[in-house]
């Protein structure tokens, strides 16, 4: 049988070591990522993926010098998708929450969004006043944080329904299948056009971002626990984009309204 001393044995697993890593490198960056969420990531009708993120994203894996590949995975699996290694990070508007950072390691943030009420125009209500809420319908979309605001918070007096998408979502509101919708503010513009003066949806009440325990302080892209050289990469990146006035054209492309954090 062939034996290695053992200095020789060690100097080739090193050498494997690195092997290993250079190979991973130059591998494709995999983002894992729910689609469409406008205007952060949507496809256009020739199919390509178009949107804030998306293009922030691609500005990252510039930087880094990796290839950035998007793998679309539905909300409410995002998350142990990740864990199953279906992809490397999430970069799809998840909002850093204690309870997420349980589960996942954080870059920094790099944007912030509310949630508002909506209803049809001849419908408002006033979520402050509970006792008006009395056995109304709410809609939200299934797994996330405002999902889990409206059932701790007003789950006991009002019915919430579910939704797989922003626009199953979107369309109940239209069609009057819901008294009311708690939702994303850049899905209700961009889904309900709540911000147009003609529309039949309007927003029911101010910008909401509190408490933080819900809504989290901010949006940052998701790794796993262990990939804190990854993490530090892309807040390297990050960190130029905002400093070198990229982010600023980006955000203005897409928004009308600040979202810089």
């Amino acid at each position: 049988m062939r034996s290695f001393s053992r200095p020789l044995l060690l100097g080739a697993l090193i050498g494997l070591s690195a092997l290993a890593t250079t190979v991973q490198a130059d591998e494709p960056l995999k983002l894992g990522v729910d689609i469409p969420f406008e205007p952060f990531e949507y496809r256009l009708p020739d199919g390509t993926l178009a949107g804030f993120e998306v293009e922030l994203g691609e500005e990252v894996c510039r930087r880094i010098q990796r290839q950035c590949e998007w793998v679309e995975q539905s909300w409410d699996g995002i998350i142990p998708g990740l864990m199953a290694r279906k992809y490397d990070a999430i970069m799809s508007s998840m909002a850093i929450t204690e309870e997420r950072r349980q589960q996942v390691l954080f870059s920094e943030p790099y944007y912030s969004n509310p949630s508002v009420w909506v209803t049809l125009r001849d419908q408002q209500i006033d979520p402050d006043d509970r006792d008006s809420l009395e056995g109304l319908t709410v809609g939200v979309q299934r797994g996330t944080i405002r999902d889990r605001f409206i059932t701790d918070t007003y789950g006991d007096i009002m019915e919430v329904r579910r939704y797989a998408t922003a626009e199953d979502l979107a369309l109940d509101v239209k069609t009057g299948r819901l008294d009311s919708a708690f939702m994303y503010y850049p899905l209700a513009l961009a889904n309900l056009q709540v911000d147009e003066a003609d529309s039949e949806v309007v927003v029911s009440s101010e910008l909401i971002r509190e408490p933080k325990s819900y809504f989290g302080h901010g949006v940052a892209v998701a790794f796993r626990p262990r990939d804190k050289e990854l993490a530090e990469q892309f807040n390297q990146a990050l960190a130029e984009i905002k400093e070198d006035g990229t982010y600023d054209e980006l955000m203005h492309k897409y928004v009308d309204y600040d979202i810089k954090i």
